[in-house]
Parts: structure tokens; C-alpha cells; sequence
């Protein structure tokens, strides 16, 4: 049975490495219903951060205990913020940037980020979903933006959010606060795909392991060359993306990587 304390700093986000380079992350406050909490947004960030200069891990997968992959904010942390004489002003301020902090390293981060949903994801709980670079969930799983219903617009969740889905259906959900199951959250992209719960941590894993097996140089590069050109315009994203391509082709393991297809064998990766 769960403990109703919340979880300790070093217990409430578990890792474990795999013997190919796959790191899980477990979101574990599970009386808090892995709201981002101070503590937590401050151990995923050291988390990122390390784990972003570790060249053992090949990719990492973001899961959760409980029923709740992450309920956002912990709104008891924000009011009680409220009674500082600014009612909370520089609090809120550096929650913000602290939460904000978090998903760009997960933008930024080298490795791929898969999100394992088995639960709710609601406010930055979704945001936490749409700024991984892959999701599946459990076809229980739901995803909200409920901040409407509470008089606080979903604003940093939004810009995960409208990166990943349509405008429209970004603004659907945005303003009525209304969850969006996981079938639907597949339909609309937040999601990559939807599978039976008691099948999801092996086929993120199996995901996870295709993953692996390649070049961690190139997945790099392509990670990072993606977000890049994303906010180009088309020219510049045509120019920046060949300059990418250029040097990926004078790389290494490119080079190694034609010479195993034209030889028909398995390629032999450095990582350079």
C-alpha cells in the first residue's frame, strides 16, 4: 500500500538503468499524484540535466506510479505562496521559469524522451506529455488542460500543447478544460499510439530498444535539428537542415552506416 506522506526528494523519482542504455524515470509521489512540486520539477531538472552528459544512456522513458501520471501543479505549494506580502508574485514568477526550465530540458535534452502514460495527465502534467518527443498510452489514460474551470488559463501548458496538436483542437481543449481520452489524444497527435495498459511499459520499451540499437550521434543530431528547424521559416529551414546533413555525412558512423547497408551486414556504431 501507498504511503499518503508525501514522497521523500530521492524517492519521489526513481531510476533505472537497462543493460541498452535505457534510462526510466518513475515519477513516484503517488500521494501527491506526481504534481510538480517544487521538489520534484528540481529533482527532474538535476535528473535531465546529468542524465544529458551521461553517454550510456541512449534514451530515457518518463513513467509514473499510481493512477495519476502527473496532476500538474501542486496548487497547496501555490497558495500558501500567497501569503508573502507580494501574494506571491516572485514565488509564482520562479515556479514558472522552474517549470518552464524543466520541459525545454527535455526539448534540449540529446537523448529522446518517451512518455509512458498509464494515468491521468492534467495542466503541466499534459504539458510534461506533449514536450516528450514520443507518447503512448493506456487506453485509460486521459489528458486534460483544466485550468479554465479554476480561473487559471493553462498559458505555459499551452505552449506544449500547440506544438503538438492543431490550433483548433489546441484551443478545444484549452477552453473548456474538458479531458480528452486516450483514443483521442492519438486522433489529435498528442500521443504517438494507444495500447492495452497491461501491454504499455513493453511496448514503450520495445520502442525504447529500436531506439537504442541506432547511433546515438545521429539521433542526437537529428533531435536537436528537428526542434531547430521547426521554427524556421521554409528557406532557412531548407538551408539549416542541409548544412545538418553535410556534416552528418562526414561522420563516422554515416559512413559506417552506408557501408554496412552496401555490404548487407549490421553496422558497428562509435557514436562519432
Amino acid at each position: 500500500m501507498h504511503s499518503e506522506r508525501p514522497a521523500e526528494h530521492d524517492e519521489m523519482l526513481l531510476e533505472e538503468r537497462g543493460d541498452q542504455g535505457i534510462l526510466r524515470l518513475t515519477l513516484n509521489d503517488v500521494a501527491r499524484r506526481n504534481a510538480l512540486s517544487d521538489a520534484m520539477m528540481a529533482r527532474l531538472r538535476e535528473t535531465l540535466d546529468r542524465v544529458a552528459e551521461d553517454e550510456s544512456i541512449r534514451v530515457i522513458v518518463l513513467a509514473a506510479n499510481g493512477s495519476a501520471f502527473c496532476a500538474g501543479h501542486d496548487l497547496k505549494e501555490m497558495t500558501a505562496a500567497r501569503q508573502a506580502p507580494d501574494r506571491g508574485r516572485s514565488y509564482f514568477s520562479r515556479l514558472m521559469a522552474s517549470c518552464s526550465g524543466v520541459m525545454q530540458a527535455i526539448v534540449n535534452n540529446p537523448k529522446p524522451v518517451i512518455a509512458e502514460v498509464a494515468g491521468v495527465a492534467t495542466a503541466a502534467g499534459c504539458q510534461l506529455v506533449a514536450s516528450c518527443d514520443l507518447a503512448y498510452a493506456a487506453r485509460g489514460a486521459r489528458f486534460a488542460t483544466p485550468g479554465v474551470h479554476i480561473g487559471l488559463f493553462c498559458s505555459t501548458p499551452m505552449v506544449a500543447l500547440s506544438r503538438n496538436v492543431s490550433n483548433k483542437h489546441a484551443m478545444e481543449m484549452l477552453l473548456t478544460g474538458d479531458p480528452a481520452g486516450a483514443e483521442r489524444a492519438a486522433e489529435i497527435g498528442l500521443v504517438n499510439r494507444v495500447v492495452p495498459e497491461a501491454d504499455l511499459t513493453e511496448y514503450t520499451m520495445g520502442m525504447a530498444q529500436k531506439i537504442a540499437a541506432k547511433s546515438g550521434m545521429t539521433v542526437a543530431t537529428g533531435k536537436k535539428a528537428f526542434y531547430r528547424q521547426r521554427e524556421m521559416s521554409l528557406a532557412e529551414a531548407y538551408e539549416y537542415a542541409s548544412n545538418v546533413m553535410v556534416e552528418n555525412m562526414l561522420k563516422r558512423d554515416a559512413e559506417e552506416g552506408i557501408n554496412a547497408f552496401l555490404g548487407k551486414r549490421t553496422p558497428q556504431w562509435s557514436n562519432e
